[in-house]
This record gives structure tokens, C-alpha cells and sequence, in this order.
């Protein structure tokens, strides 16, 4: 019962928080640690795609550095975005590195070490370029990468303890919101 209960707060959690991670409208915003360290838990985009990440990389021979390459190229990512660098289709690349990663789990594709590095590389670039333009003081980009190095390595945790069922099940299920985020950009 217990789990039953966790998984229903789980699934409201994460129904109530799509898409509000990029609000396009202005307003005042502060821009502090909290504000980082939250933002990647109110948009089902960012919570995924770093969750995905790090169920993924559990799955990979070898590659326990993956989700470092994550966090480093999402700091390279925010300051690209700070600079002012403008990505054509952020909002769209960012959905589909969601269902990419979904169906990276759903069909446990194993990838050469270098390529993995290159694909998270990519996809936290995108992540961190929206973020750098939302959240861009210092004390904002140290709360983001904390909460998503939480989230990378919490989604590793999940990676290593979860059944390869489940696991599938859960990659099919991310797969197919980053499709339905894909379609609402």
C-alpha cells in the first residue's frame, strides 16, 4: 500500500510540473541559489532528461564519468546561454533529448563509451542553454547544477536497483512524454 501511495504522489508531482520550468513571460524573478536549485523540478523536460541520464548510465560498461560529463557540459551549457548564445529549436531539442533518452532506456541500447559522452554532452548543452537565459547569476547556475546532480545520480541509483522490466517500462513512459513535449513546443 505504501508504494501504491508513493507512486500516486510521485505521478501528481510530476503531471503538476509539466512544462513550467520555461516561463516565457516576464515578471520579476529573482535569481538565487533556490531558484536554481528548484528549477529543474518544476519542468517534466529537465527532470526527465537528468533522471534519464543517470537510469541510462547505470546501464552503460564502464561509463560511471557519464554523468560528470553531464554536469560539465550543463555548466557549459548555462554560461553558453548567460553569453547570449541563441539555439534555434531549444524548446524542441530539449523535448526530443527526453524521448531520445527514453527510448535509449526502453530499448537498453548500450553506445560506445565516447559516443554516450558525446550524446549526454549534447543534450545537457541544450539543457544548459535554456537554463543559462532563465537563471543567469552565479549563485542560480550553483543551485541548478546541485538539484541535477540530485537528479543525475538519484536516476543512476534508480539505474542500478530498479529491475530491467521496470526499467524498459519506465523508458517507454519517458519516451513518450518527451514526444508529447516535442508536440506542445
Amino acid at each position: 500500500m505504501k508504494n501504491k501511495r508513493i507512486a500516486a504522489l510521485a505521478a501528481l508531482v510530476l503531471v503538476s510540473a509539466a512544462a513550467s520550468a520555461h516561463p516565457q513571460a516576464g515578471g520579476a524573478h529573482t535569481h538565487g541559489f533556490f531558484d536554481g536549485f528548484v528549477h529543474p523540478f518544476t519542468g517534466l523536460d529537465h527532470l526527465l532528461a537528468m533522471l534519464a541520464v543517470g537510469i541510462w548510465s547505470a546501464r552503460q560498461s564502464g561509463a560511471r564519468w557519464l554523468p560528470a560529463t553531464f554536469l560539465g557540459m550543463l555548466l557549459f551549457g548555462v554560461l553558453t546561454g548567460v553569453a547570449g548564445l541563441a539555439i534555434p529549436g531549444l524548446e524542441a531539442g530539449i523535448a526530443l533529448t527526453v524521448a531520445l533518452m527514453g527510448v535509449s532506456i526502453a530499448v537498453a541500447a548500450r553506445l560506445p563509451a565516447a559516443m554516450g559522452a558525446v550524446m549526454v554532452g549534447a543534450f545537457a548543452l541544450l539543457h544548459g542553454n535554456a537554463h543559462g537565459h532563465e537563471l543567469p547569476e552565479v549563485a542560480s547556475a550553483m543551485g541548478l547544477l546541485a538539484a541535477s546532480a540530485l537528479l543525475v545520480y538519484g536516476g543512476r541509483v534508480l539505474g542500478h536497483v530498479s529491475p530491467a522490466l521496470a526499467l524498459k517500462v519506465s523508458g517507454a513512459a519517458i519516451a513518450a512524454a518527451g514526444v508529447m513535449l516535442a508536440a506542445t513546443v
